[in-house]
Protein backbone atom coordinates (compact mmCIF):
# COMPACT_ATOMS: atom_id res chain seq x y z
CA UNK A 1 0.00 0.00 0.00
CA UNK A 2 1.20 3.40 -0.56
CA UNK A 3 2.15 5.11 2.01
CA UNK A 4 -0.42 7.84 1.54
CA UNK A 5 -3.28 5.45 2.58
CA UNK A 6 -2.00 5.13 5.84
CA UNK A 7 -2.42 8.66 6.27
CA UNK A 8 -6.05 8.36 5.46
CA UNK A 9 -6.54 5.50 7.27
CA UNK A 10 -5.57 7.86 10.77
CA UNK A 11 -7.82 10.61 9.27
CA UNK A 12 -10.84 8.35 9.04
CA UNK A 13 -9.84 6.32 12.35
CA UNK A 14 -10.23 9.20 14.21
CA UNK A 15 -12.86 10.65 12.72
CA UNK A 16 -15.26 7.66 13.30
CA UNK A 17 -14.27 6.92 16.50
CA UNK A 18 -15.80 11.02 17.25
CA UNK A 19 -18.54 10.07 14.90
CA UNK A 20 -19.79 6.84 17.38
CA UNK A 21 -19.23 8.39 20.99
CA UNK A 22 -21.02 11.34 20.07
CA UNK A 23 -23.97 9.18 19.16
CA UNK A 24 -23.84 7.90 22.68
CA UNK A 25 -23.45 11.33 23.67
CA UNK A 26 -26.33 12.22 22.44
CA UNK A 27 -28.27 9.23 23.41
CA UNK A 28 -27.63 9.98 27.22
CA UNK A 29 -28.22 14.01 26.38
CA UNK A 30 -31.92 12.94 25.09
CA UNK A 31 -32.74 10.49 27.58
CA UNK A 32 -31.07 12.95 30.75
CA UNK A 33 -33.25 15.68 29.40
CA UNK A 34 -36.40 13.11 29.35
CA UNK A 35 -37.12 13.44 25.31
CA UNK A 36 -39.91 11.28 24.59
CA UNK A 37 -38.56 7.74 23.54
CA UNK A 38 -38.94 8.13 19.58
CA UNK A 39 -36.75 10.97 19.64
CA UNK A 40 -33.73 8.19 20.22
CA UNK A 41 -34.03 6.13 17.37
CA UNK A 42 -34.83 9.37 15.37
CA UNK A 43 -30.89 10.62 15.70
CA UNK A 44 -30.19 7.29 13.01
CA UNK A 45 -32.21 9.40 10.17
CA UNK A 46 -31.41 12.69 11.00
CA UNK A 47 -27.64 11.99 10.81
CA UNK A 48 -28.62 10.75 6.90
CA UNK A 49 -31.16 13.30 6.17
CA UNK A 50 -28.07 15.53 4.72
CA UNK A 51 -26.54 12.79 2.69
CA UNK A 52 -29.46 12.18 1.08
CA UNK A 53 -30.49 16.04 0.10
CA UNK A 54 -27.13 17.02 -0.64
CA UNK A 55 -25.94 13.98 -2.69
CA UNK A 56 -25.71 16.01 -6.03
CA UNK A 57 -23.55 18.34 -4.56
CA UNK A 58 -21.05 16.38 -2.36
CA UNK A 59 -19.62 14.22 -5.16
CA UNK A 60 -19.29 16.72 -7.47
CA UNK A 61 -17.50 18.96 -4.90
CA UNK A 62 -15.23 16.23 -3.61
CA UNK A 63 -14.02 15.73 -7.23
CA UNK A 64 -13.86 19.11 -7.83
CA UNK A 65 -11.54 20.28 -4.44
CA UNK A 66 -8.48 17.94 -3.44
CA UNK A 67 -9.81 14.90 -1.24
CA UNK A 68 -7.57 15.86 1.67
CA UNK A 69 -8.79 19.59 1.86
CA UNK A 70 -12.58 18.50 1.63
CA UNK A 71 -11.83 15.88 4.65
CA UNK A 72 -10.44 19.11 6.28
CA UNK A 73 -13.57 21.13 6.10
CA UNK A 74 -15.71 18.51 6.74
CA UNK A 75 -14.71 17.77 9.77
CA UNK A 76 -14.65 21.35 10.46
CA UNK A 77 -18.36 21.17 10.10
CA UNK A 78 -18.98 18.12 12.58
CA UNK A 79 -16.95 20.13 15.40
CA UNK A 80 -19.73 22.78 14.69
CA UNK A 81 -22.52 20.63 15.23
CA UNK A 82 -21.14 19.61 18.51
CA UNK A 83 -21.15 23.26 19.41
CA UNK A 84 -24.53 23.70 18.47
CA UNK A 85 -25.02 20.46 21.05
CA UNK A 86 -23.39 21.77 23.64
CA UNK A 87 -25.08 25.25 23.57
CA UNK A 88 -28.79 24.61 23.48
CA UNK A 89 -29.51 23.86 19.93
CA UNK A 90 -32.14 20.65 19.99
CA UNK A 91 -29.71 17.58 19.86
CA UNK A 92 -31.45 16.16 16.83
CA UNK A 93 -30.87 19.00 15.07
CA UNK A 94 -27.19 19.50 16.27
CA UNK A 95 -26.49 15.53 14.99
CA UNK A 96 -27.97 16.56 11.46
CA UNK A 97 -25.39 19.49 11.08
CA UNK A 98 -22.83 16.40 11.78
CA UNK A 99 -24.35 14.17 9.17
CA UNK A 100 -23.93 17.44 6.94
CA UNK A 101 -20.20 16.51 7.47
CA UNK A 102 -20.09 13.32 7.66
CA UNK A 103 -21.87 13.59 3.95
CA UNK A 104 -19.10 15.95 2.64
CA UNK A 105 -16.77 13.95 4.14
CA UNK A 106 -17.42 10.34 2.89
CA UNK A 107 -17.44 10.65 -1.28
CA UNK A 108 -13.86 12.34 -0.53
CA UNK A 109 -12.58 9.60 1.85
CA UNK A 110 -13.29 6.30 -0.65
CA UNK A 111 -13.19 8.67 -3.86
CA UNK A 112 -9.31 9.36 -2.83
CA UNK A 113 -8.94 5.06 -2.59
CA UNK A 114 -9.80 4.94 -6.53
CA UNK A 115 -7.47 7.28 -7.29
CA UNK A 116 -4.51 5.80 -5.07
CA UNK A 117 -4.75 2.23 -5.55
CA UNK A 118 -5.26 0.18 -8.85
CA UNK A 119 -8.49 -2.22 -9.12
CA UNK A 120 -6.62 -5.13 -8.00
CA UNK A 121 -6.11 -3.49 -4.44
CA UNK A 122 -9.62 -1.96 -4.09
CA UNK A 123 -10.89 -5.08 -2.34
CA UNK A 124 -7.89 -5.13 0.29
CA UNK A 125 -8.11 -1.19 0.31
CA UNK A 126 -11.46 -1.36 1.62
CA UNK A 127 -11.03 -4.32 4.16
CA UNK A 128 -8.41 -2.76 5.91
CA UNK A 129 -10.83 0.78 5.55
CA UNK A 130 -14.08 -0.89 6.80
CA UNK A 131 -11.91 -3.08 9.41
CA UNK A 132 -10.44 0.13 11.03
CA UNK A 133 -13.85 1.82 10.83
CA UNK A 134 -15.50 -0.89 12.58
CA UNK A 135 -12.82 -0.93 15.14
CA UNK A 136 -13.31 2.85 15.20
CA UNK A 137 -17.07 2.28 16.26
CA UNK A 138 -16.72 -0.24 18.62
CA UNK A 139 -13.86 1.45 20.54
CA UNK A 140 -16.46 4.69 19.88
CA UNK A 141 -19.30 3.17 21.39
CA UNK A 142 -17.40 1.94 24.28
CA UNK A 143 -15.62 4.99 25.19
CA UNK A 144 -19.05 7.35 24.35
CA UNK A 145 -20.28 4.92 26.95
CA UNK A 146 -17.93 5.12 29.72
CA UNK A 147 -17.91 9.18 29.20
CA UNK A 148 -21.48 9.23 29.95
CA UNK A 149 -20.49 7.09 32.77
CA UNK A 150 -20.13 8.22 36.36
CA UNK A 151 -16.59 7.63 36.91
CA UNK A 152 -15.06 9.34 33.74
CA UNK A 153 -17.61 12.09 33.77
CA UNK A 154 -17.11 13.34 37.09
CA UNK A 155 -13.43 13.29 36.01
CA UNK A 156 -14.19 15.18 33.18
CA UNK A 157 -16.20 17.94 34.81
CA UNK A 158 -13.62 18.68 37.45
CA UNK A 159 -11.66 20.57 34.83
CA UNK A 160 -12.11 23.69 35.29
CA UNK A 161 -10.99 26.29 33.01
CA UNK A 162 -9.45 29.64 34.86
CA UNK A 163 -11.91 32.65 34.06
CA UNK A 164 -14.05 30.84 31.57
CA UNK A 165 -17.27 29.33 32.39
CA UNK A 166 -17.77 26.56 29.45
CA UNK A 167 -21.29 25.83 30.26
CA UNK A 168 -20.48 22.26 30.31
CA UNK A 169 -22.55 20.50 33.49
CA UNK A 170 -23.49 17.47 33.24
CA UNK A 171 -21.93 13.92 31.62
CA UNK A 172 -23.10 13.62 28.26
CA UNK A 173 -22.11 17.43 27.69
CA UNK A 174 -18.71 16.27 28.96
CA UNK A 175 -18.66 13.76 26.42
CA UNK A 176 -19.87 15.58 24.20
CA UNK A 177 -17.25 18.99 24.38
CA UNK A 178 -14.18 15.87 24.43
CA UNK A 179 -15.40 15.14 20.92
CA UNK A 180 -14.02 18.22 19.38
CA UNK A 181 -10.62 17.24 20.44
CA UNK A 182 -11.01 14.09 18.12
CA UNK A 183 -12.38 15.81 15.24
CA UNK A 184 -9.46 18.14 15.77
CA UNK A 185 -6.65 14.80 15.51
CA UNK A 186 -9.22 14.20 12.39
CA UNK A 187 -8.33 17.12 11.02
CA UNK A 188 -4.77 17.31 11.77
CA UNK A 189 -4.40 14.00 9.44
CA UNK A 190 -6.49 15.34 6.70
CA UNK A 191 -3.95 18.27 6.33
CA UNK A 192 -1.29 15.26 5.79
CA UNK A 193 -3.16 13.68 2.86
CA UNK A 194 -1.41 13.92 -0.08
CA UNK A 195 -2.51 15.27 -3.70
CA UNK A 196 -3.07 12.43 -6.26
CA UNK A 197 -2.41 12.79 -9.95
CA UNK A 198 -5.74 11.99 -11.10
CA UNK A 199 -7.71 15.67 -13.14
CA UNK A 200 -9.54 17.38 -10.72
CA UNK A 201 -13.18 18.06 -12.18
CA UNK A 202 -14.75 21.39 -12.36
CA UNK A 203 -17.93 22.58 -11.07
CA UNK A 204 -19.98 23.40 -14.18
CA UNK A 205 -23.77 24.22 -14.77
CA UNK A 206 -25.07 24.91 -11.20
CA UNK A 207 -27.10 23.76 -8.80
CA UNK A 208 -29.54 22.27 -11.73
CA UNK A 209 -26.63 21.26 -13.58
CA UNK A 210 -25.15 19.14 -10.67
CA UNK A 211 -28.65 17.80 -9.58
CA UNK A 212 -29.15 16.12 -13.60
CA UNK A 213 -25.73 15.17 -13.56
CA UNK A 214 -26.46 13.11 -10.19
CA UNK A 215 -29.84 12.05 -11.81
CA UNK A 216 -27.87 10.16 -14.78
CA UNK A 217 -24.98 8.91 -12.40
CA UNK A 218 -27.33 7.62 -10.14
CA UNK A 219 -28.85 6.07 -13.46
CA UNK A 220 -26.25 4.57 -15.15
CA UNK A 221 -25.28 2.56 -12.16
CA UNK A 222 -28.35 1.38 -11.48
CA UNK A 223 -28.25 0.16 -14.95
CA UNK A 224 -24.79 -1.45 -14.91
CA UNK A 225 -25.92 -5.11 -14.89
CA UNK A 226 -22.93 -5.31 -12.21
CA UNK A 227 -23.52 -2.01 -10.44
CA UNK A 228 -27.14 -2.30 -9.66
CA UNK A 229 -26.50 -6.22 -7.71
CA UNK A 230 -23.88 -4.26 -5.67
CA UNK A 231 -25.40 -1.12 -5.06
CA UNK A 232 -28.61 -2.69 -3.79
CA UNK A 233 -27.24 -5.31 -1.61
CA UNK A 234 -24.76 -2.46 0.51
CA UNK A 235 -27.72 -0.49 0.64
CA UNK A 236 -29.92 -2.80 2.11
CA UNK A 237 -27.04 -4.25 4.46
CA UNK A 238 -25.66 -0.66 5.47
CA UNK A 239 -29.45 0.54 5.90
CA UNK A 240 -30.13 -1.74 8.39
CA UNK A 241 -26.77 -1.88 9.96
CA UNK A 242 -27.01 1.91 10.85
CA UNK A 243 -29.98 1.72 12.38
CA UNK A 244 -29.58 -1.84 14.54
CA UNK A 245 -26.64 0.42 16.50
CA UNK A 246 -29.26 2.22 18.05
CA UNK A 247 -31.73 -0.72 18.40
CA UNK A 248 -29.52 -2.57 20.32
CA UNK A 249 -29.98 0.10 22.78
CA UNK A 250 -33.53 -0.32 23.22
CA UNK A 251 -33.05 -4.22 22.76
CA UNK A 252 -30.85 -4.72 25.41
CA UNK A 253 -32.59 -2.54 28.12
CA UNK A 254 -35.74 -4.73 27.25
CA UNK A 255 -34.10 -8.09 26.91
CA UNK A 256 -31.56 -7.39 29.97
CA UNK A 257 -32.09 -4.58 31.63
CA UNK A 258 -29.55 -2.42 30.39
CA UNK A 259 -28.49 1.34 30.65
CA UNK A 260 -26.86 3.17 28.02
CA UNK A 261 -23.24 2.61 29.36
CA UNK A 262 -24.07 -1.28 29.55
CA UNK A 263 -25.66 -0.82 26.55
CA UNK A 264 -22.67 0.87 24.91
CA UNK A 265 -20.55 -2.57 25.99
CA UNK A 266 -23.13 -4.38 24.26
CA UNK A 267 -23.04 -2.58 21.44
CA UNK A 268 -19.29 -2.44 20.52
CA UNK A 269 -19.55 -6.34 21.04
CA UNK A 270 -22.31 -6.14 17.73
CA UNK A 271 -18.97 -4.84 15.39
CA UNK A 272 -16.39 -7.17 16.53
CA UNK A 273 -17.64 -9.85 13.87
CA UNK A 274 -17.81 -7.28 11.37
CA UNK A 275 -14.03 -6.17 11.65
CA UNK A 276 -12.67 -9.62 11.46
CA UNK A 277 -14.90 -10.70 8.87
CA UNK A 278 -14.44 -7.47 6.83
CA UNK A 279 -10.31 -8.35 6.95
CA UNK A 280 -10.84 -11.73 6.38
CA UNK A 281 -12.91 -10.63 3.05
CA UNK A 282 -10.25 -8.72 2.11
CA UNK A 283 -7.66 -11.34 1.82
CA UNK A 284 -9.87 -14.07 0.60
CA UNK A 285 -12.16 -12.68 -1.76
CA UNK A 286 -11.81 -11.33 -5.27
CA UNK A 287 -13.81 -8.25 -6.83
CA UNK A 288 -15.81 -10.29 -9.18
CA UNK A 289 -16.67 -13.42 -6.73
CA UNK A 290 -18.81 -10.53 -4.63
CA UNK A 291 -21.92 -11.43 -6.05
CA UNK A 292 -21.55 -14.94 -4.67
CA UNK A 293 -21.97 -13.14 -1.14
CA UNK A 294 -25.78 -12.55 -1.57
CA UNK A 295 -27.18 -15.96 0.22
CA UNK A 296 -25.33 -14.91 3.50
CA UNK A 297 -27.49 -11.90 3.62
CA UNK A 298 -30.43 -13.76 3.58
CA UNK A 299 -29.04 -15.95 6.45
CA UNK A 300 -28.09 -12.29 7.87
CA UNK A 301 -31.46 -11.37 7.96
CA UNK A 302 -33.12 -14.78 9.28
CA UNK A 303 -29.89 -14.61 11.78
CA UNK A 304 -31.80 -11.43 13.31
CA UNK A 305 -34.62 -12.99 14.76
CA UNK A 306 -33.13 -15.15 16.68
CA UNK A 307 -31.99 -11.71 18.74
CA UNK A 308 -36.27 -11.94 20.00
CA UNK A 309 -34.98 -15.44 21.99
CA UNK A 310 -31.85 -14.21 23.54
CA UNK A 311 -31.95 -12.99 27.42
CA UNK A 312 -28.79 -13.94 28.72
CA UNK A 313 -25.85 -12.32 28.16
CA UNK A 314 -23.78 -15.52 27.77
CA UNK A 315 -25.83 -16.28 24.70
CA UNK A 316 -25.92 -12.78 23.54
CA UNK A 317 -22.03 -11.77 22.77
CA UNK A 318 -21.39 -14.78 20.61
CA UNK A 319 -24.84 -14.43 18.40
CA UNK A 320 -24.00 -10.46 17.75
CA UNK A 321 -20.89 -11.48 16.77
CA UNK A 322 -21.95 -13.96 14.53
CA UNK A 323 -24.23 -11.51 13.27
CA UNK A 324 -21.52 -9.03 12.69
CA UNK A 325 -19.41 -11.12 10.85
CA UNK A 326 -22.06 -11.87 8.13
CA UNK A 327 -22.45 -7.31 7.92
CA UNK A 328 -18.98 -7.59 7.42
CA UNK A 329 -17.90 -10.77 4.68
CA UNK A 330 -20.96 -8.87 2.72
CA UNK A 331 -19.80 -5.64 2.79
CA UNK A 332 -16.47 -5.47 1.64
CA UNK A 333 -16.31 -7.19 -1.66
CA UNK A 334 -19.62 -5.15 -2.51
CA UNK A 335 -18.07 -2.19 -1.67
CA UNK A 336 -15.40 -3.13 -3.98
CA UNK A 337 -17.33 -4.19 -6.93
CA UNK A 338 -19.16 -1.06 -6.65
CA UNK A 339 -16.73 1.20 -6.40
CA UNK A 340 -14.56 -0.73 -9.41
CA UNK A 341 -17.79 -0.26 -11.47
CA UNK A 342 -18.62 3.48 -10.57
CA UNK A 343 -14.96 4.59 -11.23
CA UNK A 344 -15.49 3.33 -14.76
CA UNK A 345 -18.67 4.59 -15.36
CA UNK A 346 -18.34 8.34 -13.98
CA UNK A 347 -15.70 10.16 -11.26
CA UNK A 348 -14.63 8.55 -8.11
CA UNK A 349 -16.59 11.31 -5.87
CA UNK A 350 -19.72 10.86 -8.00
CA UNK A 351 -20.19 7.43 -7.16
CA UNK A 352 -19.22 7.18 -3.95
CA UNK A 353 -22.02 10.04 -3.89
CA UNK A 354 -24.71 7.76 -5.54
CA UNK A 355 -23.45 4.93 -3.53
CA UNK A 356 -23.98 7.18 0.17
CA UNK A 357 -27.54 8.68 -1.20
CA UNK A 358 -29.11 5.18 -1.43
CA UNK A 359 -27.76 3.68 1.12
CA UNK A 360 -28.80 6.86 3.47
CA UNK A 361 -31.92 7.10 1.88
CA UNK A 362 -32.89 3.24 3.11
CA UNK A 363 -31.56 4.24 6.31
CA UNK A 364 -33.41 6.74 6.59
CA UNK A 365 -36.40 5.13 5.52
CA UNK A 366 -35.74 2.10 8.09
CA UNK A 367 -35.06 4.70 10.62
CA UNK A 368 -38.14 6.50 9.81
CA UNK A 369 -39.76 3.75 10.22
CA UNK A 370 -38.25 2.39 13.19
CA UNK A 371 -39.35 5.82 15.01
CA UNK A 372 -42.59 5.62 13.99
CA UNK A 373 -43.31 2.36 15.43
CA UNK A 374 -42.05 3.34 18.13
CA UNK A 375 -44.10 6.33 18.23
CA UNK A 376 -47.17 4.16 18.28
CA UNK A 377 -45.61 1.54 21.39
CA UNK A 378 -44.28 -1.58 19.20
CA UNK A 379 -41.45 -3.09 21.27
CA UNK A 380 -37.69 -3.36 20.25
CA UNK A 381 -38.60 -7.06 19.73
CA UNK A 382 -41.29 -6.49 17.30
CA UNK A 383 -39.03 -3.75 15.12
CA UNK A 384 -36.26 -6.21 15.16
CA UNK A 385 -38.08 -8.71 13.44
CA UNK A 386 -39.64 -6.74 10.83
CA UNK A 387 -36.36 -5.75 10.09
CA UNK A 388 -34.90 -9.51 9.82
CA UNK A 389 -37.81 -10.62 7.43
CA UNK A 390 -37.33 -7.76 5.37
CA UNK A 391 -33.47 -8.10 4.93
CA UNK A 392 -34.04 -11.84 4.11
CA UNK A 393 -36.80 -11.17 1.41
CA UNK A 394 -35.16 -8.45 -0.10
CA UNK A 395 -32.05 -9.93 -0.67
CA UNK A 396 -33.58 -13.10 -1.68
CA UNK A 397 -35.27 -10.94 -4.10
CA UNK A 398 -31.82 -9.37 -5.00
CA UNK A 399 -30.60 -13.16 -6.16
CA UNK A 400 -33.14 -13.59 -8.32
CA UNK A 401 -32.58 -10.07 -10.32
CA UNK A 402 -28.83 -11.22 -10.40
CA UNK A 403 -29.78 -14.89 -11.82
CA UNK A 404 -32.05 -13.17 -14.35
CA UNK A 405 -29.63 -10.99 -15.37
CA UNK A 406 -26.94 -14.01 -15.58
CA UNK A 407 -29.42 -15.64 -17.98
CA UNK A 408 -31.20 -12.62 -20.08
CA UNK A 409 -27.49 -10.96 -20.00
CA UNK A 410 -25.43 -13.27 -19.88
CA UNK A 411 -22.70 -11.52 -22.71
CA UNK A 412 -22.59 -8.09 -20.68
CA UNK A 413 -22.12 -9.68 -17.09
CA UNK A 414 -19.50 -11.93 -18.56
CA UNK A 415 -17.71 -9.07 -20.08
CA UNK A 416 -18.15 -6.59 -17.03
CA UNK A 417 -16.64 -10.12 -14.34
CA UNK A 418 -13.70 -10.27 -16.80
CA UNK A 419 -13.21 -6.22 -16.68
CA UNK A 420 -13.14 -7.09 -12.62
CA UNK A 421 -11.14 -10.13 -12.69
CA UNK A 422 -8.40 -8.99 -15.18
CA UNK A 423 -7.75 -4.66 -14.70
CA UNK A 424 -5.07 -4.62 -12.57
CA UNK A 425 -3.85 -1.20 -13.04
Amino acid sequence: MKKGFYTIMAAQFFSSLADNALLIGAIELLRSTHAPAWQVPALTPMFALFYVVLAPLVGAYADAWPKGRVMFFANSIKVLGCLMMLFGSHPLLAYAIVGLGAAAYSPAKYGILTELLPPSQLVKANGWIEGLTVGSIILGVLLGGQLVGPRLSQLLLGIDVPYVDTGVDTAPEAAIASMILLYIIAALFNLRIPRTEAPLQPIVGGISGLVRDFADCNSRLWQDKLGQISLASTTLVWGVSGNMRVIVFPWAAAALGYSTTQASTLAGVVVVGTAVSAVVASMTMRLDKATQLIPMGIAMGLLMLGLNFITNLYLAIPFLVLLGATVGYIVVPMNALLQHRGHNLMGAGRSIAVQNFNEQACILGLGALYTGMTRVGMSAFGAITIFGLVVAGTMWLIQRWHRNNCVQHAEEVQRLLAIARSDKH
